[in-house]
């Protein structure tokens, strides 16, 4: 067990859930520190794929970056999760965005340029330097006191245009930045707009640099109020079918549909699904902050699998090289060769395909070095990252559960979160089970003369019907025995095996539920009650 964990049950006591988050972060980081970043820096890993990782990338909070082309509502999707306009905010319909903006918590609202940001320690963007004067002139910090950016922090790119006039007057390669970005944050949102579903090559390349984020990618057809139900249909068909051509996964991508911005819809046919869908993504956002420290966890076996993969292959070049001569023939055949000694190492070294670098991008990498000053292979550094994969991060994933056990659940808090989690504008508030909570009268009492009439074509006795008779109308809802169980059971408020006219009506209620789309509830809630059984019926806890 890591010597950082001794510590972890009196520091607990002292400092709760902050002191826990630290443990595992300083964890985290000793690991890194310790066993991946040596073989790192043997091999030229930061060289060839990712800068080093400082504090800051293990201590910074959830980060979520959003990419789309112009005008699909990157920054006012920001203004419509904060609630409010934050420094350097620009929005039109033409290319407006033109930087990389960092929206992130401060005290006093304010920004700063990116080349004050890169040497501040505090940050996790130092490493970003490398990419020059023409991408730091494009990128600022912008601080707000908002309560949102309390748990995460979104960065907002420029909205991507077609062309290569436009890649190359960028002045900085925008893939490669996207693509140190992708390794760092939590969540990857690709916006659309249901007008716009073109991926131009700028975007293609754009998502290709994620290869290997694929689990932290969600995208979000927004705009969608703007098209009718029929016309939404086929746009969402063509837009599986344009990401089925760029992403190459059999997976199929979640597609978050909606209008995110405070504004009327311009077609409401659709709001009940823009509703639903809203809720899914502002939970799949608000879990973040939990989830933090495992997804580091993953981040980080994941760099340390592709740095014990780039050992392989630096040592194999060095090895393969001549002492003396011919040395630059054998580097171009090497390179040629490349593919074939991928397929060398993975049977050599049991290792599977998906942890190899992109070949084409590795090829044209290697012919700027000179083999012969790669390092030879040192075995007590692929078993330090080897003790670390197999021992010492189940330790730290046993860790990360019972902190998050012990911790208090963590969400994303105000902005346009706190807008949909209380009061009758929550999700479901009036509807389904949930439908006549707040009223005095039993709901079921306006539809109950109609289900009365049934009730006694089924030849009551004593003012009550068996289940024989009862299971003859409820299956002519075509609801599966499994469902019409639960119903019986919901319905049977007496548990005597028979219904009486109010449980009948109960019945038929769940049935409606149902059938309109609604889950049923596990017991019944207080304003389902029939009325002559709330005394007898024992209180839900």
């Amino acid at each position: 067990m890591f010597s950082w964990m001794g510590r972890q049950a009196g520091g607990r006591e002292r400092s709760g859930g902050m002191d826990a988050v630290q443990t595992v972060t300083g964890g985290l980081r000793s690991l890194y520190q310790r066993k991946v970043l040596p073989l790192e820096e043997a091999y030229r890993f930061h060289e060839f794929h990712s800068p080093a990782l400082e504090d800051a990338d293990f201590e910074n909070k959830p980060m979520i970056l959003l990419v789309g082309q112009y005008s699909t509502g990157k920054t006012t999707f920001i203004r419509y999760l904060l609630e409010q306009d934050f420094p350097g905010m620009r929005i039109g319909p033409e290319p407006t965005t033109d930087s990389f903006i960092a929206v992130m918590y401060g005290e006093t609202e304010g920004s700063t340029p990116g080349n004050a940001l890169v040497v501040d320690p505090k940050k996790p963007f130092r490493k970003l330097s490398r990419f020059g004067n023409a991408f730091l002139n494009r990128f600022m910090c912008s601080q707000l006191p908002n309560q949102v950016l309390k748990s995460i922090s979104i960065i907002d790119s420029p909205g991507i245009l077609s062309g290569e006039k436009q890649r190359i007057s960028r002045g900085y390669d925008f893939c490669q930045v996207l693509q140190w970005f992708a390794e760092r944050v939590d969540r990857i949102i690709l916006l659309f707009d249901a007008h716009k579903l073109d991926i131009s090559d700028e975007f293609s390349e754009a998502i290709k640099a994620f290869r290997g984020q694929d689990d932290k990618i969600r995208v979000v057809l927004n705009k969608a109020d703007q098209v009718d139900t029929q016309q939404l249909m086929r746009v969402y068909g063509a837009l599986m079918w344009s990401l089925g051509k760029v992403i190459n996964t059999p997976e199929v991508l979640r597609v978050y549909i909606g209008s995110f911005w405070a504004q009327p819809l311009q077609n409401t046919d659709n709001r009940r699904l823009f509703e639903a869908e809203a809720q899914d993504l502002f939970r799949d956002i608000q879990s973040l902050p939990q989830k933090a420290a495992v997804r580091k966890l993953n981040d980080l076996i994941k760099r340390a699998r592709l740095a014990k993969v780039h050992a392989y292959i630096i040592s194999y070049l060095k090895k393969e090289m001549p002492n003396m001569f011919g040395k630059e023939n054998k580097k171009r055949e090497l390179i040629y060769r490349l593919p074939e000694i991928y397929v060398q190492l993975q049977r050599e070294y049991q290792i599977s395909a998906g942890d190899f670098p992109e070949v084409k991008g590795m090829q044209e990498q290697l012919e700027n070095y000179d083999f012969t000053k790669f390092h030879s292979l040192k075995p007590k550094l692929i078993e330090a990252v080897d003790n670390m994969l197999t021992n010492k991060i189940s330790s730290l994933m046993g860790l990360i559960s019972q902190e998050e056990m012990n911790m208090p659940t963590q969400m994303v808090q105000g902005g346009a979160f706190d807008g949909t989690t209380e009061g009758p504008f929550n999700q479901g508030y009036g509807e389904g089970a949930k439908e006549g909570a707040d009223e005095e009268e039993w709901v079921v009492a306006k539809d109950k003369p109609v289900y009365d009439e049934l009730f006694y074509t089924l030849s009551p006795i004593n003012g009550k019907i068996s289940g024989v008779n009862a299971k003859k109308e409820m299956v002519t809802s075509k609801l599966p025995n499994s469902v019409l169980g639960k119903i019986w059971k919901l319905a049977d408020c007496d548990c005597d095996g028979m219904l009486d006219e109010e449980e009948f009506a109960l019945a038929k209620h769940l049935i409606k539920i149902k059938l309109d789309g609604y889950e049923l509830p596990n017991s019944l809630p207080p304003h389902l009650v029939p009325p002559s059984h709330r005394k007898s019926l024992p209180k839900a806890d």
